[in-house]
């Protein structure tokens, strides 16, 4: 495990500065990183991807408990450092670790087998749009845990009718059922964040809902049902059918009322607007 001493020093060695650019904030508090894994229910059989792994306090506990963890890290020097630190560190397990140097958002393959779990400390400023790529990119990923900011938590755990449901839930919840898992202090992180992290459990559905539309199709209706949402779906969805009277023919096909509003959708319902309209 890596300490904050741990943590300061290497940082130290590799000239590292942690930057806002890329929503650096390292975890230095070896009780949070057990608590991820914990609460991650990381298995003795599972192959573990991790995002923006940094320094490597996560990802040496990641190893100690999983069968291999594959971490993806954008900054060059990180990446380049971190084969060293699992091998000083955790020489027994570095066989087992695989580095892919390269931006999570353009990851489309990863070596050894495939996936079954996801745990990361996602950069703040990519969050949703990194956990969203992962699950589509790579189906095998069964289960998921991410810290978040905690605002990014409580959108992507949401439910119909909250004020905070949005494009992220809906979309998260095509995929997954997902729950916020805990809140996590500032304290924790070097340097310490100006806002709160949470963690959000994501357990992928065995199926997503069935629908004869796209994934692409479905999202779409999403997209435009949050992009003007404070309108009727009647008028928010206008653009998307061609005419407000199109939006409102392919909501009562769904049986959605034309006067609702996007934030009262279930992913389902959604599916059937997108259908409806084929």
């Amino acid at each position: 495990m890596l300490g904050p001493a741990d943590i300061r020093e290497l940082a130290a060695a590799l000239g590292v500065r942690p930057t806002k650019q890329r929503g650096q904030n390292f975890v230095i508090d070896a009780n949070t990183v057990r608590r991820i894994v914990r609460t991650a229910d990381v298995r003795p059989t599972d192959v573990v991807v991790e995002v923006g792994p940094g320094l490597g306090s996560l990802t040496l506990a990641l190893l100690e408990a999983a069968d291999r963890v594959t971490a993806v890290e954008i900054d060059e020097v990180l990446a380049a450092a971190l084969p060293a630190t699992v091998a000083a560190r955790l020489p027994e397990r570095a066989a087992r670790f695989a580095l892919v140097h390269q931006d999570a958002l353009r990851v489309t393959e990863l070596p050894g087998p495939p996936p079954t779990a996801l745990v990361a400390n996602l950069p703040y400023n990519v969050a949703v749009p990194v956990l969203l790529h992962m699950l589509e990119t790579f189906p095998s990923i069964e289960r998921t845990l991410v810290m978040v900011q905690s605002e990014v938590a409580d959108r992507l755990a949401a439910a119909p009718g909250s004020k905070v449901y949005g494009v992220p839930s809906v979309k998260a919840n095509w995929y997954a059922e997902v729950k916020r898992a805990g809140a996590i202090g500032r304290s924790v992180f070097w340097p310490a964040p100006n806002v709160d992290s949470g963690l959000v459990s994501l357990v992928r559905r065995e199926s997503p809902p069935v629908t004869t539309a796209t994934r692409k199709q479905v999202f779409a209706v999403v997209d435009a049902a949050f992009a003007q949402r404070r309108k009727t779906l009647r008028a928010a969805l206008a653009g998307w059918a061609g005419s407000a009277a199109a939006a409102e023919e392919a909501l009562r096909a769904a049986g959605v009322s034309p006067q609702a509003r996007g934030e009262a959708l279930t992913v389902e319902e959604f599916a059937r607007i997108a259908e409806a309209r084929g």
